[in-house]
């Protein structure tokens, strides 16, 4: 379950625990239907045959009997059937008889902590997540709850909206099917895409809606932001998924040894090689093939690619062998092919011939709402193939990557964070723990130093040698004359940048996209000295 089912009603995704009383009318029963008292054990339910058979099993265990009812009225009782404990004696054997599908566990109770229960659940039940609540908040317990395995650690008072939410993503966990490492909920490869902010959401509607087709992909984006990780979801989700994927990187060789690498060779033996070579491009037949950083193939390469684009048949190098292929082709830039064509170096029915269907993937600067989700995969990740205890971020060193520019997009994320685990040394992750990102601080001043220099030096001179002849013209509106024209190239420069994208126009220069559309409409209006 994703979200909140949509027969809930707006009010009580924002109703806080505080107000349970409000929300208190369905009494709790016991098994013989009269009123729970504190430690007795309740299933929810109706008449026998009255409600489905599927519903989903949760064992709630809180002694206060408020928030048991609130969360018992919350919960719809056609997909939820709900036993209430109220007493850390009673739970175990209440789990063995209900065999939940996720556990509620209250840190305080009668008779044993929550914390301690809690490795017993976990020892006995390793599958069954385990959400921990508790209205004496300290970081010991929240260290302690997630080292032993809990699901989630909910503060109270919490908002039941969000509980149903984490809920939800509890129950989505106990029913994956486990892996070879079935004691483990967090894959070592980084081969799934994360991402909760709209513009990942964004992307993530573009992938299934592309996959089943064959048209070719054309991914764009800065380094680092995750084009190959879509490469391969894309393939993973398409009707080529059994069929080969492979990787070009069309930086990484010379021409020649490109060429050879994606077309195959045809020509005489060599020391006992055989008479012809498959390319990549042969070698992916009924797959995929992803063509990273495609704007440094040469113009050659661009021809014969152009030919397997248009009607899937090319001429081998050095021969008259002929290549007949059938494969998608994904292709990636993380400079602008525009420019490209400008320059001569990108062919134009290329450009156009792959981007039949084109992604933008957006910088991690842009998307700050997924660095939390990121660090805390990486955190898991890392901690597991390096052998060490899961630690939470501090909250200023939270900030410290919040604030980051991140340059190197989700790669330099992931790097800062494995060196982080392998340094820390306190109970948590601080700042002193990612040097790099201090060194990229001392950087970054530095290089926005030295670029104000430079544009300083460039307008001194382009300004100086005019400025006596604009003064004399125009007295009294020098300055609002100047700066008028500056932005009209600044708003110019990043419209091109971006083909005309005037929300990612906006986001480059740091400005709302109201006010650049404000900076257009004056630059169209009123031309300098009018």
């Amino acid at each position: 379950m994703s979200g909140p089912p949509v027969f809930f009603r707006s009010y009580l995704a924002h109703a806080p625990v505080c107000a349970f009383n409000s929300l208190a009318r369905r009494p709790i029963t016991d098994k013989s239907g009269g009123p729970t008292g504190r430690g007795s054990v309740r299933p929810l339910g109706r008449s026998e045959g009255g409600l489905s058979q599927s519903r989903t099993s949760i064992v709630l265990v809180d002694d206060d009997p408020e928030i048991a009812q609130a969360v018992v009225n919350y919960l719809d009782p056609e997909r939820y059937r709900i036993h209430v404990v109220g007493d850390g004696a009673q739970v175990l054997s209440t789990v063995r008889e209900a065999n939940p599908d996720a556990i509620i566990l209250d840190v305080h109770l009668p008779s044993m902590s929550g914390l301690d229960l809690l490795h017993l659940l976990k020892s006995e039940r390793p599958r069954t997540p385990v959400i921990i609540v508790s209205g004496y908040v300290s970081t010991d317990n929240a260290i302690e709850a997630m080292k032993t395995g809990a699901f989630e650690y909910l503060a109270k008072p919490f908002r039941l909206a969000e509980l149903e939410r984490v809920l939800g993503r509890a129950i989505g966990y106990a029913e994956t099917p486990p892996g070879p490492m079935d004691d483990e909920d967090v894959p070592l490869a980084g081969d799934q895409i994360l991402g909760k902010s709209p513009e990942m959401v964004a992307v993530a509607k573009t992938i299934g809606q592309i996959s089943q087709s064959d048209a070719p992909i054309l991914l764009t984006g800065e380094s680092g932001v995750g084009k190959e990780l879509v490469a391969r979801t894309i393939h993973r989700s398409s009707s080529r998924s059994a069929m080969p994927f492979h990787i070009v990187n069309c930086s990484a060789a010379s021409p020649s040894q490109l060429e050879a690498e994606l077309f195959g060779q045809s020509g005489q033996p060599v020391a006992g090689a055989p008479r012809s070579k498959r390319g990549k491009l042969e070698q992916a037949e009924g797959g995929t093939i992803f063509l990273d950083e495609i704007d440094d193939l040469s113009l050659l390469a661009q021809s014969r690619l152009f030919q397997i684009l248009e009607d899937g048949v090319c001429e081998r190098l050095e021969g008259d062998g002929q290549i007949t292929v059938d494969v998608r082709v994904i292709a990636a830039s993380s400079r602008s092919l525009v420019e490209a064509m400008k320059e001569g170096r990108f062919r134009v029915d290329l450009y156009y011939k792959l981007k039949v269907v084109s992604l933008h993937l957006p910088p991690l600067r842009e998307r700050k709402a997924d660095v939390r989700l990121l660090s805390d995969f990486f955190i898991r990740k890392y901690s597991r193939l390096e052998h060490r205890a899961v630690k939470p971020i501090a909250t200023a060193a939270y900030e410290r990557l919040l604030h980051h520019h991140w340059p190197g997009n989700v790669r330099e994320l992931e790097n800062a964070i494995h060196m982080a685990v392998v340094l820390s040394r306190e109970s948590e992750i601080i700042p002193e723990d990612f040097p790099s990102l201090n060194d990229a601080r001392a950087m970054e001043q530095l290089d926005m130093e030295h670029a104000r220099q430079e544009y300083r030096a460039l307008f001194e001179r382009m300004i100086h040698p005019v400025f006596a002849q604009v003064a004399g013209s125009v007295p009294g509106r020098v300055y609002a004359d100047f700066t008028s024209v500056l932005e009209e190239v600044l708003v110019d420069a990043a419209l091109e940048a971006t083909d005309k994208n005037q929300v990612r126009a906006a986001q480059l220069l740091g400005i709302s996209r109201n006010t650049l559309r404000e900076r257009m409409r004056r630059s169209t209006a009123a031309p300098v000295g009018a």
